[in-house]
């Protein structure tokens, strides 16, 4: 519908940017949101928030001049309210349509697709190794990554391939040069950029134990294997197998600081174990991402730092603004780090989310078995990412 020809009605629509609604949903502010997209499309993923109103009513209830009473009574006529839609041309129109009738409205750049774009980086503040850390992170499908700077040498974990070019411009900034480029495993939600940014000069690293997998592309690549280690000026990123989540799955340790699990923990949940195999092998899975958790990961000092590959809408950020929990905190407060395996594989499985959007044409394309343009690549990995299991069911009370 973005594509269609709309007969816009002759009213001045004032524009929010995306970046301007994420500003004012961070500080606080009331805001009024009118999803006019599909309703299929706006429970699969929309913009949320405490302090975030979200109202679906399908765009194509605003076509007629007369649009039916109960459409309207469905919106808010005390407050602003801001339309969105997909890519932003739908949106307009019907912002439009209610500015004709005087309600206070604007409607949000490029929609959807626009918010996507949003890509912060957050100092973590509770690191204590040698250098800076920072967290990337995506608020559109809770996609983090990590880059470490020290001296004149800069390492991003999880880059993805849509903010190539952001990793550079950043480094740079920073007065620095990127030397690797470090993914954690095959992405399911996302494209990673780990190609491109070998492509651009920087050393790409991929997990050794990822290559089983089909990857195409492991002879142009490091890979890092357990125990290995990555020097960033002074600091050390050292190499952590952890398994579970994919049998490839690794996590690193960051100057013994904090450790970027990738999908096997986060602050709120653990890894879904069904994504490789599917469901006949998730059983399997969901052990070996228990003795990984127990045997790998909460054996490290209570203090070290968690930093996960992503965090959903009932993850809680840190004082600093950053996903990042100690080991020992998320022992206290995660009931699925607790339990004994038979009953962690069972509440691990028993209530799973949908799978990502797109992962079976994700997957192939972060293998090099497939290959997509940048348009495509973005467009694939637009919803939520839906990586950990069920967050209801595995966090404390």
């Amino acid at each position: 519908m973005d594509d269609m020809d709309l007969s816009m009605p002759d009213v001045d629509v004032e524009s929010v940017s995306p970046d301007g609604l994420k500003e004012r949903i961070d500080a606080g502010e009331a805001v009024t949101l009118l999803d006019t997209r599909m309703e299929s499309e706006y429970d699969e993923w929309r913009i949320d928030g405490e302090n975030v109103e979200s109202i679906n009513v399908p765009y194509f209830e605003f076509l007629d001049d007369e649009i039916d009473d109960d459409v309207l009574a469905q919106i808010r006529d005390d407050r602003e309210i801001t339309v969105l839609c997909a890519k932003g041309g739908s949106s307009e129109y019907v912002a439009a349509q209610l500015r004709e009738r005087d309600y206070d409205v604007d409607h949000l750049e490029d929609g959807m697709n626009g918010w996507a774009r949003i890509y912060e980086r957050v100092e973590v503040e509770r690191y204590d190794g040698v250098g800076t850390l920072y967290q990337y992170q995506r608020p559109s499908s809770g996609c983090l990554g990590y880059l470490l700077v020290d001296s004149d040498e800069a390492a991003v974990i999880d880059p993805l391939r849509a903010f190539t070019d952001r990793y550079l411009e950043d480094v740079d900034e920073l007065g620095a040069d990127l030397t690797y480029a470090i993914d954690t495993h095959i992405h399911a939600d996302h494209i990673s950029g780990v190609r491109e940014l070998d492509d651009e000069g920087v050393e790409g690293a991929i997990p050794e134990a990822a290559v089983d997998r089909g990857v195409t592309y492991a002879d142009e690549m490091t890979q890092a294997e357990d125990g290995d280690e990555f020097k960033v000026g002074d600091a050390t990123i050292e190499t952590v197998y952890t398994p579970g989540h994919t049998s490839g799955m690794t996590s690193y340790l960051i100057d013994d600081s904090l450790l970027a699990t990738g999908d096997g923990l986060f602050v709120e949940s653990v890894a879904r174990p069904d994504l490789e195999e599917g469901d006949e092998g998730a059983e399997d899975a969901a052990r070996q991402l228990y003795q990984t958790l127990q045997e790998r990961v909460l054996i490290l000092p209570d203090d070290t730092l968690v930093g996960g590959a992503h965090f959903s809408g009932s993850a809680e950020p840190a004082d600093d603004g950053t996903y990042t929990a100690p080991i020992g905190q998320l022992e206290e407060e995660m009931d699925a780090l607790a339990m004994d395996e038979d009953e962690f594989v069972e509440l691990t499985l028993s209530d799973m989310p949908p799978r990502p959007a797109n992962y079976e044409d994700i997957i192939p394309t972060n293998l090099g078995q497939q290959a997509v343009d940048d348009e495509e690549a973005f467009e694939l990995e637009l919803g939520p990412n839906n990586c950990a299991a069920s967050q209801e069911s595995l966090a404390g009370d």
